[in-house]
């Protein structure tokens, strides 16, 4: 967050123009290397170990380093010695500041001092910010009375950083009573208490097309329903991890399905957050109170059930895939079918996916834990109802074990949790099968 706010303040004071800093941070990113990646290559850890910390990322809200740490495959120092050699994007905005413009070393430090002041930041919320420290940075923007609000803006951040870009900034935590918009994707958790988190696009810009390209890993046609619904998934992740920590601070929540809405206000006590990802805006709606309206008319991209009749020649399987997110039914369809499977049909929500399973007999299903109209759990017992020898898989966020263990229960033979990593996926999907 250091080049992109000291950044901000140098272009204005007309020391350097928006295509300067544009380019500046496009050059910072590249040479930002993985801490995984380095430590496989000083031989310090493994491929496999890499792997294996990468895969405990995508459950848990932790940095690389802590969790090598917990499993000890690397000390304290090494972390430290890691961490040196990766380079701090402090010294890496500066260094591509002064090969790229016509700033002198000796000028730095004045415009620090410039930017320091204008910020109020004291000299250690200073070195944090050039540390991008995020645990110390966030209660300077985001302070809020209930503190697991500003846990919630952590979240998002890392995983912002984790799966979308390292160019963007966040601004001050406001309180409002009411936010109009052009468009919002949000998800509200329920239990011990009520967590309404939502992205909110106040104005047309590219912001929600960021996170949705960066967190599916590939270009999408700009269709707003498919931007809509991957951004959706993105706070799936982020509600899941969120269940987790409250978990841990005895906190019990149901994750409900993801809903969008566009020209609408959302009314009622809230927090939110300005977050600038690559320049564009978007922000970042808590709210911790049942009252709050996000908005009255959901859209509506439920599409039925969708049948495919071609079965491909030696078929590894025939597989039923019922998520109310297109886009995991497309992540899913992909893995499948490049290992051979064939995804005979897909359904939106529980209610479609038994009336599927009947028409269809799959010899496999994936079954969406969190769906409107029916949810996961109740497709299941139905399609055990209908056929005990059925072979089903969970597909579930972090955080809702207790859902898990009851699906497992029921009749689940496996479970896999989003994000979906291929190799895990296969292994669930061969171990039912048999296969």
């Amino acid at each position: 967050m250091f080049g992109q706010l000291f950044g901000k303040y140098l272009v204005k004071e007309k020391i350097i123009n928006e295509a300067a800093l544009e380019s500046i941070l496009s050059e910072q990113t590249k040479i930002r290397v993985k801490l995984g990646m380095i430590a496989v290559a000083d031989k310090i850890i493994t491929q496999e170990q890499a792997e294996e910390i990468n895969k405990i990322q995508l459950e848990q809200d932790k940095r690389f380093g802590d969790i090598a740490i917990e499993k000890g495959y690397l000390t304290q120092l090494q972390v430290k010695d890691l961490l040196n050699e990766q380079g701090s994007p402090y010294m890496q905005f500066l260094q591509v500041l002064v090969e790229k413009t016509d700033i002198k070393v000796s000028k730095i430090d004045e415009y620090l001092e410039g930017f320091q002041k204008e910020q109020g930041f004291d000299d250690k919320e200073m070195e944090a910010l050039k540390r991008d420290d995020v645990d110390t940075l966030l209660p300077i923007f985001a302070y809020a009375s209930k503190k697991y609000v500003t846990d919630i803006v952590g979240l998002v951040i890392r995983n912002i950083t984790r799966f979308v870009t390292n160019n963007y900034y966040i601004g001050h935590i406001q309180s409002v009573e009411s936010l109009e918009y052009r468009c919002m994707v949000t998800q509200r958790s329920k239990g011990d208490v009520d967590i309404c988190v939502g992205f909110a696009m106040v104005e047309e810009n590219l912001s929600f097309n960021k996170i949705a390209n960066g967190y599916i890993g590939e270009k999408l046609d700009g269709r707003n329903s498919d931007i809509y619904d991957a951004v959706g998934e993105f706070i799936n992740c982020i509600s899941g991890l969120m269940a987790t920590f409250l978990a841990h601070h005895g906190i019990n929540v149901d994750i409900n399905p993801q809903i969008c809405y566009e020209n609408q206000i959302a009314k009622g006590a809230a927090h939110i957050i300005p977050i600038y990802i690559e320049g564009h805006e978007f922000k970042l709606y808590i709210a911790v109170d049942s009252t709050v309206t996000v908005g009255t008319m959901p859209m509506i991209s439920k599409k039925g059930v969708i049948l495919s009749e071609e079965v491909k020649e030696n078929s590894k399987g025939r597989v039923l895939v019922v998520d109310d997110s297109g886009m995991s039914r497309k992540m899913l369809k992909n893995i499948l079918e490049e290992e051979g499977y064939s995804v005979i049909a897909e359904a939106s929500d529980g209610a479609e996916g038994v009336l599927a399973y009947k028409q269809c007999s799959p010899d496999l299903v994936t079954l969406d834990i969190t769906m409107p109209n029916m949810d996961g759990t109740q497709a299941l017992r139905q399609i055990i109802d209908f056929d005990e020898d059925a072979k089903v898989i969970m597909i579930t966020a972090a955080g809702q074990q207790h859902k898990i263990i009851e699906a497992l229960k029921v009749g689940a033979e496996k479970f896999v949790t989003k994000p979906f990593e291929k190799g895990e996926v296969l292994k669930a999907v061969r171990e039912t099968m048999g296969k």
